[in-house]
């Protein structure tokens, strides 16, 4: 054999070879929140929808024929971090992202993945100013802190008018804005808060903001904040001989919390999206996860719905290109697990509501 043949042969299987590569091709997305970390409980929603959701894809045989593969960003709610998962995300190829949880790492990734091209869809991400940017390929499937602060504001102060409100929040883009959203309608209302104050996230002793409850003579206190501090202020102030009503925003949903409260969070509400778990067109997903021994609580299924998403948009375009899905991203209407709905020219959801629950013995459901 000649060496000019059996260089030719060399390069034509290398060519067959490479041809067969790109056409076995994976699909590379990401799914990016606190797996580890204070907010892990919520990270491990997102994983979990996520997972499902790609392994559902691949089961039907992917995106346009190609397959899915699934790719983690742990930022552990910290905005530098966020923005190094986001860089690591990009520089591994993945042309979608879904997150990530926290305003305030959904913030700054959000300005990486605007300058790459690369649509995301967070499933939990309320603060406004995210889709506020003016950035065309940022999305969310959950409402926004003004809608549910609006709704909030107004029900506290018909439902406490005769009450001593506190506004407590924990100072980050997603506490501080949900309490700030909240106290904008509560005075609008005509009701006037007895005390607005922040904490810290991650502080363990509450004693010196219960002591300020209790000299305000506070019955009511709106949290801007996570399930862990939630569960720590009722849990001492019940312990401390204060008697108080704990009402929150939509971070309240893990179970978590009432391990954390225990008796004392008995009867504390939160505002949230319609449960999805009990939607119809949720039923199938719903059983999958439950055969697992898991049950789809909080933004679990919020998460399925944003690959469901991107998958749907893909489909629709003939491509996973990211220019192709963002540009189908608004034009079309999804059918998801959690609902229909389509993205305005913000990347805001038609359609959102809002409706309360109460935790009792440790876990919570629509009131």
């Amino acid at each position: 054999m000649t060496k000019t043949f059996k260089t030719s042969l060399f390069a034509a299987a290398a060519a067959i070879a490479l041809s067969a590569n790109v056409a076995q091709a994976d699909i590379k997305i990401a799914v990016a929140g606190p797996f580890t970390g204070q907010l892990a409980s919520f990270g491990e929603q997102l994983k979990r929808g996520a997972e499902m959701a790609v392994e559902h894809l691949n089961a039907k045989g992917g995106v346009n024929g190609e397959k899915v593969e699934l790719i983690y960003g742990d930022d552990q709610c910290d905005p530098k971090q966020a923005v190094s998962v986001a860089n690591n995300l990009v520089n591994q190829g993945v042309q979608f992202v879904a997150g990530h949880f926290c305003s305030s790492s959904s913030i700054p990734a959000s300005d990486v993945y605007n300058e790459e091209g690369i649509p995301m869809i967070t499933p939990a991400s309320t603060n406004p100013t995210l889709t506020e940017k003016g950035y065309d390929r940022v999305y969310r499937v959950c409402g926004r802190d003004d809608q549910q602060g609006s709704v909030a504001g107004a029900y506290v102060a018909k439902e406490y008018a005769d009450a001593n409100i506190a506004i407590i929040h924990d100072k980050t883009a997603y506490g501080k804005g949900l309490a700030d959203e909240m106290k904008k309608a509560l005075n609008a209302a005509g009701k006037q808060e007895a005390m607005y104050e922040p904490i810290t996230a991650g502080e363990k002793d509450y004693s010196a903001l219960i002591s300020k409850l209790k000299q305000n003579k506070v019955s009511v206190v709106y949290l801007g904040g996570y399930h862990p501090e939630g569960g720590l202020i009722v849990r001492q102030a019940k312990e401390q001989g204060l008697d108080m009503q704990l009402i929150s925003g939509n971070a309240l949903n893990s179970l978590e919390f009432g391990s954390i409260a225990g008796q004392a969070g008995d009867g504390t509400i939160f505002i949230f999206g319609p449960e999805p778990r009990n939607f119809p067109e949720a039923q199938e997903a719903v059983n999958a996860f439950k055969a697992t021994g898991y049950d789809p609580e909080g933004y679990t299924l919020y998460t399925y719905a944003t690959i469901q998403a991107w998958a749907q948009a893909a489909t629709e375009a003939g491509s996973a290109d990211v220019d192709a899905v963002a540009s189908q991203l608004h034009k079309t209407r999804f059918k998801t697990v959690i609902g229909e709905f389509a993205f305005d020219a913000k990347g805001d959801t038609d359609g959102r509501a809002y409706v309360w629950y109460e935790w009792k013995d440790g876990n919570y459901a629509e009131r």
